[in-house]
């Protein structure tokens, strides 16, 4: 009787469900748990036919490769969760399949045509644009037509195409035509359930756009920017509007896009250069309305004699791999945000603090009972400021001055500091690979990196031991995964520093580089040494990964990309000269110094002073403006801060340039250089300054300036 009531129940349940959607536009069907179809809607027999009795599965085999493994995919989360989607490209386009659970043996599908992903509403087997459609391991489920046009038949795996595999996005590849190998740039969309989107863009269609052909470079179903050698936006199709919104052109990519922890620009220059490799980079799209995460990939071009970048990007938001990474980039924010902040204000301070010390030390002399106490205050504002930097090296927002390094050479001049470190009881031992690649970094922040490792070791072994600093060559053929981030194929250099301390425990691992963190009981470090080598290693553009095993030791490892045997490094950048510990010469010449931190203008201007130049002082750009429109005031170096209230330093740097376009420019900021680089690059005559800068740092380098 019971069994007789539940079967009712389900039957009317059904008889309710396909009133409901007897009339839906979309094909829909219910399946018992076996997937065989006991009902078709309207549209679904319109479409199909009448397939009662049938499998789904069979029904759908004439819509798009392999449909088995999607239906019980799609299936198995439905009875865990309810319901489940995902999106298919198709011989017709691009389909949405979703599925709801029905009583207890019941499912109702239904397929939903997305014809605005499709290129002017045609199909991927009409797209006159090569694509296909592989699992990834390289087993080919779908070709379109234009593509087997090329290709002359039906292949199943890529190799029968792509002689050059692996495939790189945003790069040229070989393809085995019918007729002769040919070359077509490669753009892959990450598709659902682990299938790859191939399209092949031949380089014509993307310097020679035209608007009436459905394959140019508008219409192209892969998201594409056109830069400029200099990293502005010659044009974004229509795909990366989607992505990012409304794109100006000549706008610079660095105003559209940001996430590196180095500045847009540099990355550009490498990929204009060849020095990325083409590896794809996640960035943030700057849209105040929501967050959106592209992967970026960029490969160099030829136009019209002259190269430029064209960037694939893909729509990375979604992506299931960056879920975890995303929450712990959020905690970074976090800190980067207040080590941002933290920089500016207590950089102020620490100038005022350390410059008016500068002051009081010249007028006291070593027999002066007083000047033991200056010379303390001194000292310990410059570990202030040390502090500081090791914030802004965990947030990535520190000032790198990445060089071609060899790192034999450089662990060597560092080998005479490292064994003062390690002291008596523990042992160095370096070993290095006879040909060991170059690598691009900042030596000094690399030397900090290797210094923080080593001592780390040191205090691992407080009995005694060796700690070993090894390197070699190593090249990845495929991707390597490990601890929720992805290594890329490549070549690196890798830098092991190797301890035989007590270890660390798994539970503390997971969290050994985050700031403020330590094992070390209180007063006896920081927290900041790891998150430092953490930020570094990153910003430099290498990984860093610990191993540990408790009672037997610790290796920490970091990878560096390789570069080529013999690179020649750029010319040095103009910077601020290094502080001369000898005085300066008295100065001659008009300085304008605009600083609205009244401590820090007050040190300032005596300093300039006591060195003998004439000091204009103004506590905005505002003012610094009115007092330039006396056309009979002469100016030589104008010294300004870069934030300031109202208008900020580089703003009203230009408005002044326009009528006196000799005069030298200091730039001063409590925050990193990045921050000012856009905008600097744009002004003549310009270099930056750091805070917190003493009383020879800046007489010195406005004196430079002025010779």
């Amino acid at each position: 009787m019971l069994a007789h009531r539940h079967a009712a129940s389900r039957a009317q349940l059904h008889d309710q469900i396909a009133a409901f959607i007897a009339h839906d536009a979309s094909p829909s069907f219910t399946t018992d748990g076996d997937g065989a179809i006991s009902y078709q809607n309207r549209a679904a027999l319109e479409r199909f036919g009448s397939r009662g009795g049938e499998t789904l599965t069979r029904a759908l085999a004439e819509v798009f490769a392999n449909p088995a493994a999607v239906l019980v995919r799609l299936q198995n989360k439905a009875a865990s969760l309810g319901a489940a989607r995902e999106d298919m490209v198709t011989r017709r386009g691009h389909v949405r399949v979703c599925v709801h659970e029905i009583g207890e043996d019941g499912y109702l599908w239904r397929l939903e045509d997305m014809v605005e992903r499709q290129s002017g509403s045609r199909g991927a087997e009409t797209l006159s644009l090569p694509m296909l459609i592989a699992t990834r391991t390289g087993t080919i489920l779908f070709m379109n037509e234009a593509l087997r046009r090329i290709v002359g038949e039906r292949v199943k795996s890529l190799d029968r195409i792509f002689p050059d595999l692996p495939l790189r996005s945003g790069e040229e590849h070989e393809v085995s035509g019918a007729e002769g190998p040919v070359r077509a740039l490669v753009a892959e969309v990450e598709g659902p359930g682990g299938r790859r989107e191939i399209y092949l863009l031949p380089s014509l269609q993307l310097t020679r756009p035209a608007a009436s052909d459905p394959t140019s470079f508008e219409s192209l179903p892969v998201a594409l920017l056109r830069l400029s050698a200099e990293g502005r936006v010659i044009a974004a199709n229509r795909a990366a509007r989607g992505l990012m919104g409304a794109v100006e052109n000549e706008v610079p990519l660095s105003e559209v896009l940001e996430g590196l922890g180095r500045p847009v620009a540099d990355w550009l220059g490498d990929a204009l250069c060849g020095r990325t490799d083409r590896r794809p980079e996640v960035l943030r799209v700057r849209r105040p309305d929501r967050e959106i995460f592209l992967q970026v990939t960029l490969s160099r071009v030829m136009e019209d004699g002259r190269p430029g970048l064209v960037a694939v990007m893909s729509d990375a938001t979604q992506l299931k791999t960056l879920e975890a990474q995303f929450v712990q980039s959020q905690k970074m924010q976090a800190i980067g945000q207040l080590a941002g902040g933290v920089a500016h204000d207590f950089n102020n301070l620490l100038t005022a603090i350390s410059g008016h010390c500068d002051l009081l030390l010249l007028r006291h002399d070593k027999s002066d009972p007083d000047y033991a106490d200056l010379v303390q205050i001194n000292q310990n504002a410059n570990r202030a400021a040390s502090l500081v930097g090791q914030l802004l090296a965990f947030s990535r927002k520190q000032t790198l001055k990445p060089r071609i390094l060899d790192l034999r050479d450089t662990l060597s001049d560092l080998t005479h500091l490292l064994n003062r470190l390690v002291g008596e009881k523990v042992t160095l031992s370096l070993g290095h690979d006879p040909v060991l690649r170059p690598i691009r970094a900042d030596k000094r922040q690399l030397e900090q990196v290797i210094m923080n490792l080593v001592v780390n070791a040191r205090d691992a072994m407080p009995e005694g031991g060796t700690v070993r600093i090894e390197t070699e060559n190593l090249s990845l053929v495929a991707e390597m995964k490990r601890d929720r981030v992805a290594v890329p194929p490549g070549d690196y250099v890798i830098v092991k520093v190797v301890d035989e301390g007590v270890g660390i425990a798994p539970d503390k691992l997971a969290k050994i580089f985050e700031p403020f963190y330590t094992t070390k009981r209180t007063g006896e470090g920081t927290g900041l040494g790891l998150s430092t080598a953490y930020g570094i290693v990153k910003q430099t553009g290498g990984f860093i990964f610990v191993d540990s095993v408790q009672g037997v030791g610790t290796t920490f490892t970091l990878y560096f990309p390789a570069l080529d045997y013999g690179s020649v490094d750029e010319p040095e950048p103009e910077t601020a000269p290094a502080a001369r510990r000898t005085e300066s010469n008295p100065g001659e010449g008009v300085v304008m110094l605009v600083e609205d931190e009244a401590p820090v203008r007050a040190f300032a201007s005596r300093a300039l002073r006591l060195r003998g130049f004439n000091v204009i002082e103004a506590e905005s750009g505002e003012e610094a403006l009115r007092l330039l429109e006396d056309p009979e005031l002469v100016v030589d170096v104008f010294v300004t801060d870069v934030i300031m209230p109202g208008q900020d330093g580089p703003t009203w740097v230009r408005e002044a340039l326009k009528t006196r376009p000799a005069v030298r420019v200091i730039f001063v900021s409590g925050y990193a250089e990045d921050s000012l680089q856009d905008s600097q690059a744009k002004i003549p005559n310009s270099i930056f300054l750091p805070k917190p800068f003493s009383l020879v740092e800046l007489t010195s380098t406005v004196q430079s300036q002025l010779q």
